[in-house]
């Protein structure tokens, strides 16, 4: 039996009985900080030297870093929410989505993360997005200005830049560094400063206090409206921006994957998809994360401004990727890599600095590893696993990735290969990942990888009996393959 189909096969759903509760000797604090839409490969010390992130960079400097970090999948076109109720229920995709309507009574019963980290002692402290529904101010000690799914974006910041196919004049309406639009300048102050500024006083309260602080903050960036002040937006010229190698004007699957022309995310930039309007939306997007870079920034000065810091851990992640402009899709409804995988460092005391783990996790793995930290005995019902283990050298508890958006699309990801099934579409694609890692060439229909589509077929169907996922994929002979 798999490592993974052990994990699933030996959870012991529990509702009504709270997992009994240790202190540890020392319990570390702990702060936790939470992008929204950065995709893995936006950090410039993990390979992108286009972006600008010096205090990213500080973390990963200091930091283990797990490389092949995912996120599970989606039963919402929110993928945020199926993320974010993962992490804080600790249940995998499916059983999160079980409980999901129920959040707020999970935290009542206290099978929520925030709830453990009370139980053993810590006060707690949230600010930004939350997207649960579990009730934040009560999940939390200390919470400030708890925000929704995402600022709001206005009709101008769709369809943009529009180019004229005769004159080729430009046309865009929308600006990210004008406060008119609103969105991030809700309220006068751009909602990244807002979790920097709660955040350092968090900092400055916790430094008095003699307890161990667990802190969630939460960035609605780099989520669209993309926005940051004129001198972020300055450091990316479009000109200089690098169209991303696996563009495509157009996803030939888009429609029956259920991210074509009518998903909102992906209205954000005209069809087909110019060249000028991904360098445009990644412009922005990298701004937007240099901007909340310079407030991770401010985090850590205060973390060390505590005094603490010496028994302080800090993880850095992202609840999903994003597109921006890759296989000509902009949001985060695929399952890609770009879309699916995001950065995961860990700081703490006697951790590895600079140090990198390739082997598969997923995001949600955080919620165990700080409840560890925290002397909490693992509940029964959370799924996720500990990933102090594999710092200190040991194996993934997953030898497969999986995942999923609504009954539209599925995948498994091994070490070696990704098969991406569409039902709707009748369709499976297979990427050889070591050698194509940008998944640019669809190798499913070549001869000699029948064997492997067959093979992670069955698998995958395997898979979706461990996780419950109902989805019937019915037989793999209905399914067609063509080359990209």
């Amino acid at each position: 039996m798999s490592r993974l189909a052990f994990a699933v096969l030996a959870v012991v759903v529990s509702f009504g009985v709270t997992a009994p509760r240790t202190h540890a000797a020392d319990p570390p604090n702990i702060v936790f900080i939470f992008a929204d839409d950065q995709c893995f490969d936006t950090i410039a010390a993990l390979g992108n030297d286009e972006v600008e992130t010096p205090n990213l960079d500080r973390i990963a400097r200091r930091a283990t870093t797990f490389t092949h970090a995912y996120n599970m999948g989606s039963w919402s076109g929110a993928v945020c929410v199926a993320s974010r109720m993962m992490l804080n229920s600790g249940r995998f995709v499916w059983d999160a989505n079980a409980v999901y309507q129920n959040a707020e009574q999970e935290r009542e019963a206290g099978r929520w993360w925030s709830e453990y980290m009370k139980g053993a002692g810590y006060r707690t402290y949230m600010t930004g997005k939350w997207h649960c529904r579990a009730k934040a101010e009560k999940s939390f000690d200390v919470v400030r200005d708890v925000r929704g799914g995402m600022p709001n974006q206005t009709p101008e910041g769709y369809n943009r830049p529009i180019v004229d196919p005769e004159t080729g004049a430009v046309t865009d309406p929308w600006s990210p560094s004008d406060p008119k639009f609103g969105g991030f300048w809700e309220g006068g102050t751009h909602w990244s400063e807002v979790v920097a500024n709660h955040s350092v006083d968090f900092l400055n309260e916790a430094a008095g206090i003699d307890q161990p602080f667990f802190m969630y903050l939460a960035f609605n960036a780099p989520h669209d409206p993309r926005q940051s002040p004129a001198e972020y937006v300055a450091k990316y010229p479009v000109d200089k921006v690098k169209l991303p190698k696996n563009f495509q004007p157009e996803y030939p699957y888009a429609e029956p994957m259920a991210a074509g022309r009518s998903l909102r995310d992906e209205k954000l930039a005209p069809f087909p998809r110019t060249p000028l309007a991904v360098k445009t939306n990644r412009q922005e997007y990298y701004a937007i994360i240099t901007h909340m870079d310079a407030m991770v920034g401010r985090i850590l000065d205060a973390v060390k401004a505590t005094g603490k810091e010496d028994n302080t851990w800090i993880f850095f992640t992202a609840d999903h990727g994003l597109a921006c402009g890759q296989h000509g899709l902009m949001g985060k409804q695929n399952l890609y890599d770009h879309s699916v995988r995001v950065p995961l460092m860990v700081i703490g005391p006697n951790v590895a600095a600079g140090k990198k783990i390739d082997a598969p996790v997923y995001l949600q793995d955080i919620m165990p590893t700080t409840l560890e930290l925290a002397g909490v005995t693992k509940p029964d019902h959370v799924q996720f696993n500990s990933l102090l283990p594999m710092m200190d050298g040991g194996p993934s508890p997953y030898e497969v990735v999986y995942g999923a958006y609504l009954d539209k699309q599925r995948s498994i990801r091994t070490e070696t290969h990704k098969l991406i099934v569409y039902p709707a579409a009748n369709i499976v694609r297979l990427y050889d990942i070591q050698s194509d890692p940008l998944e640019m060439n669809d190798i499913a229909g070549a001869p000699e990888s029948k064997q492997t589509v067959n093979r992670l077929f069955k698998r995958l169907k395997s898979l979706q009996a461990e996780l419950k996922d109902s989805l019937d994929l019915g037989a793999r002979s209905k399914y067609k393959t063509h080359a990209s």
